[in-house]
């Protein structure tokens, strides 16, 4: 094995974290783009809401797919390249994103866009790693997690003030710029190619099966789960090829993903625990502004503006939890981080339909103390213990099972958000009828105000919907509140030490 290249300095460093944030800057501002932009763009192309979330789940499926690909690609190919190519493409495709005519043809590039994404943020991370020393790889992490936090209120301000399109045009001279600086600066650096056989049969059998089980949850709301020979027949396909898949993976000597990872303890402690946890929070990410602009009136900006403080001390406390990492057990700081989630998720379960815009982003402020310490300290401990030639492995995975989990999570709650809602109204509805007193004396008052009977009746079901979707939403927040907590004592799992392992110098 050939020494390892020591960690870059002073400008060069600068300039190196700025373009590689940049490239995960265009990754997260896509990915995250329809916590608030999806009633527009559903809107603007003339589909439900509902429909809209799969301009999100094709993005991740696509990009979960391609995730565990990230190490053979990156020994094929190099890093360096790898990476510098994904940016580019990713620009384009961004760019032919925002002049799609149809819904359709979205999704389609949505896919494509996220196969692509792919390989990026894992390659972000490993690049970066490897241009900073060991000691200083959580303060490294940190900077490169705050952008996780910028792009998501950017993304609202372009929507509701310039348009849905330009979140994708914006990508262009951003991909560019990142791929040509990323490459002057780290061409000299580039890592070992080797060529390896792909695993054809693996890779077939995943995608098969990961396409098929979200299409299942995508498609489950819209024609009534399992009374639909279609779902039941994609579920059917998922649940075969999935099998099929880890049977296979498990003696073939040139995996698509690298099973033997999930032997390190750290690893499948941290892994469980991000995935889970980053589904649940993108679940309620999904939630919270579909059900401010379609129940409570508000446009993408106000609903961003509610959702934006999750950022403030996010970016103030990500480098500070970063430059402490070695000096505390980062168990303890992502269990704090996870009952930080779980306060606030039950705060939001308390909501009814009077919050005002700064109840809704108080508990968002607070948030943003647990993102601070959820990214940082569980990729570090998902690290412990992993060879730095496996880094992009490890991380591929890492992001491909939480890229998994945030699709689920999106599909899996949009999903039951409508049909609590439902039954929430059905409820709700047995209480409103002519005998109840509480309704005559609404419809009375709606009257005396000049309104029609037809038209008080329809302002009666207008407020039954709005409170029904208030009880599914906090319904959703206590479920989240309970996987937290659990998530909290998940992580006491690991075992120490919890540094990465040092490389191995020519002659060691």
């Amino acid at each position: 094995m050939s020494q390892p290249l020591p960690p870059l300095t002073g400008l060069p460093l600068g300039v190196v974290t700025v373009s590689l944030a940049l490239a995960t800057f265009m990754n997260v501002l896509d990915t995250t783009i329809a916590t608030v932009s999806i009633p527009a763009i559903a809107g603007n192309l003339s589909v439900s809401p509902q429909q809209g979330t799969w301009v999100i789940t094709s993005y991740a499926v696509c990009t979960a797919v391609a995730l565990p690909l990230t190490g053979w690609l990156a020994k094929r190919f190099g890093e360096v390249r790898l990476f510098v190519t994904c940016a580019v493409l990713f620009s384009f495709v961004s760019w032919l994103c925002g002049l799609s005519p149809t819904f359709e043809i979205l999704t389609l590039l949505r896919g494509l866009q996220g196969a692509v994404a792919g390989p990026m943020i894992p390659l972000s991370q490993t690049l970066l790693l490897r241009s900073y020393p060991r000691e200083k790889h959580g303060l490294a992490l940190a900077l490169w997690g705050m952008t996780t936090v910028v792009a998501p209120i950017l993304g609202r301000w372009i929507t509701d003030n310039i348009g849905w399109s330009w979140i994708f045009y914006i990508n262009l001279p951003v991909g560019l710029v990142c791929g040509v600086v990323t490459w002057r600066m780290l061409k000299g650096r580039e890592s070992e190619r080797h060529s390896f056989p792909v695993d054809r049969v693996g890779l077939g059998l995943m995608v098969t099966g990961v396409i098929s089980l979200q299409m299942a949850l995508d498609w489950g709301s819209e024609v009534d789960w399992f009374d639909s020979p279609l779902v039941v027949s994609l579920m059917a396909v998922a649940a075969i090829c999935l099998t099929l898949f880890f049977i296979w993976e498990k003696d073939e000597p040139h995996p698509v993903i690298d099973l033997t990872l999930f032997r390190i303890r750290n690893f499948s402690v941290a892994t469980i625990a991000i995935s889970l946890g980053y589904m649940t929070f993108f679940g309620s990410m999904i939630i919270v502004p579909l059900w401010l602009q379609t129940q409570m009136g508000y446009t993408a900006t106000w609903a961003g503006i509610a959702a934006a403080p999750i950022g403030v001390l996010t970016l103030i406390l990500m480098p500070v939890v970063g430059a402490n990492m070695s000096k505390f057990d980062p168990r303890v700081i992502a269990s704090f981080g996870f009952v930080v989630f779980t306060a606030t998720s039950y705060w939001h379960a308390t909501f009814n339909t009077d919050v005002t815009i700064w109840q809704v982003a108080a508990p968002r402020l607070v948030m943003g103390i647990g993102m601070a310490c959820f990214f940082v300290p569980l990729t570090a401990l998902a690290l412990s213990g992993v060879d730095p030639h496996r880094f992009a492995s490890a991380t591929g995975l890492t992001n491909f099972i939480r890229m998994l989990g945030g699709s689920f999570g999106a599909s899996v709650a949009v999903t039951l958000w409508d049909h609590r809602t439902h039954m929430h109204h059905a409820q709700l509805v047995e209480r409103v009828n002519p005998f109840e007193p509480a309704t005559r004396m609404t419809l009375a008052a709606l009257e005396g105000a000049g309104a029609p009977t037809s038209a008080a009746l329809a302002i009666l079901d207008r407020e039954v919907g709005r409170q029904a979707a208030m009880l599914a939403t906090n319904d959703l927040f206590l479920v989240a509140t309970g996987i937290f907590m659990v998530m909290g004592g998940v992580v006491w799992l690991a075992r120490g030490p919890f540094h990465a392992k040092r490389p191995v110098a020519a002659g060691e």
